[in-house]
């Protein structure tokens, strides 16, 4: 999940992981419409708030029936938009007391979960080091070999380069939803260092030009 906030709202990309394209679709459809749940609880208006899918209506349909009215179809990237009205809005369940017990909670739950899996590492040193580009280089900040962080990563079903492919396709799609950001400055952003190779990049991972995919979208800009 990637999290981009601009003067027009909050744009939440969307990706599943589950090894399958259909899987995929199912997971991302029903993590989003969870997400529209959890907006319609904490703000008093949140009609406006929209799921965008990448897939066409028929396809959604026959797993979400009547929930598909504040979905978008066809997008080219999956993400829930949230104005800008919404988010200034006053949190429904705002008092202190109720505040305080609900992160205590979210507290005890974290630590009461499994230790984070290498991929898990992985993905989360890419959005907080924008140096960790290599697998050397993530693998020092794991204080261990490149041959273990390989090994492990292996033992997940997964590697290094795929990890780093899925999380830059993610991010490029969030940024370029947003149109007052430059094709050369979402290429900067992700490390490349020049636009050609991002250009290349980029159809391989969605089958469309950065161009194309803007104008394919149906961002809210």
């Amino acid at each position: 999940m990637h999290i981009h906030h601009t003067e027009h709202g909050l744009t939440i990309g969307l990706a599943g992981r589950t090894g399958d394209a259909g899987l995929n679709s199912i997971a991302v459809a029903y993590g989003g419409a969870s997400l529209l749940r959890l907006i319609d609880l904490l703000a008093s208006s949140a009609q406006n708030v929209e799921l965008h899918l990448d897939v066409p209506v028929s396809a959604a349909a026959d797993f979400l029936g009547d929930m598909t009215r504040r979905f978008v179809f066809d997008a080219p990237s999956p993400f829930v938009f949230v104005p800008a009205a919404i988010l200034d809005e006053a949190c429904r369940f705002s008092d202190s007391v109720s505040y305080r017990l609900g992160i205590a909670e979210l507290n005890k739950a974290v630590d009461g979960r499994r230790t984070k899996s290498y991929t898990d590492t992985v993905r989360a040193l890419f959005a907080a080091d924008p140096r960790c580009t290599d697998s050397a280089y993530c693998a020092r900040q794991q204080a261990i070999s490149t041959s273990t962080l390989k090994r492990h990563l292996g033992s997940e079903g997964t590697t290094f380069r795929e990890l780093r492919q899925a999380f830059l396709q993610e991010r490029a799609t969030v940024r370029l939803l947003d149109s007052s950001v430059t094709v050369a400055e979402v290429a900067a952003e992700l490390g490349y260092s020049d636009v050609a190779s991002f250009l290349h990049a980029f159809p391989r991972w969605t089958g469309r030009s950065p161009r194309a995919f803007r104008n394919h979208s149906v961002s809210p800009g």
